[in-house]
């Protein structure tokens, strides 16, 4: 794992230390312990775990500049895309927010066993939280979750402070997403910034990193309720 990490690190243009490489592979020893009672991920084994969860989370470390931001992790799951990009950038100020206990208390857990300062992980839905003081409050969202673009917006830019991003990972073919997301940004106060297509080191899987910038405060109508989000995407 530490070869593939740090290797794979440098076709980014990052730099993984020995100690960080080590702290990767705590966690991945964690999450294999975990998942066997948890299900946490269908994917195991040292080689897809560094390749398909870390190092597809560290490609959005390579989009901007994320030294010393405050950045909130929506449906963090089993703690991606934050948590490593935690690990290879320590001066973020993470929140990872969930809406399962039992995922938010497999991350307290691994954050404690990674001795990690400025983690917060949250056990709230997004919908409700983003109408507590935590809107309008981060420099950057990120998510991995499984979601549909126009959704995902609708839960994410509340928190992002006007003039802050969103990045939602999505698949390579997402074009469709995209053109049905239009309507969804406008109403919400963000801008489409660009769209990074990247393949993750060591496989010829391919990914998509989709931008969105904060343009202006996301109206008090937002986000609705969750069924209703469902039931009528914007």
């Amino acid at each position: 794992m530490r070869n593939i990490l740090i290797q794979g690190a440098q076709q980014y243009g990052l730099t993984l230390s020995e100690e960080d490489a080590a702290a990767f592979y705590r966690y991945y020893e964690f999450l294999e312990e975990k998942n066997r009672v948890m299900n946490l991920t269908a994917i195991s084994g040292e080689k897809d775990v560094a390749e398909l969860h870390f190092l597809d989370s560290l490609a959005l470390l390579t989009l901007d500049s994320f030294a010393g931001k405050s950045v909130i992790d929506i449906g963090s799951g089993a703690g991606f895309p934050g948590l490593p990009m935690k690990l290879a950038q320590r001066s973020i100020k993470l929140t990872l927010l969930d809406a399962q206990q039992k995922r938010v208390a497999f991350l307290d857990e691994l954050c404690a066993l990674l001795e990690l300062p400025d983690v917060a992980c949250l056990h709230v839905r997004a919908e409700e939280a983003a109408l507590t003081g935590l809107r309008d409050s981060y420099d950057m969202a990120v998510s991995r979750a499984v979601a549909g673009l126009s959704m995902l917006c609708e839960l994410c830019l509340p928190f992002v402070k006007p003039g802050g991003l969103f990045i939602a990972m999505k698949s390579a073919d997402s074009d469709a997403e995209l053109r049905g997301a239009e309507n969804a940004l406008k109403l919400l106060g963000g801008a489409l910034e660009r769209v990074a297509d990247y393949t993750i080191p060591g496989t010829d899987v391919a990914h998509r990193a989709v931008m969105i910038r904060k343009t202006s405060p996301t109206p008090t109508a937002y986000p609705r309720r969750f069924a209703k989000i469902q039931k009528s995407p914007l």
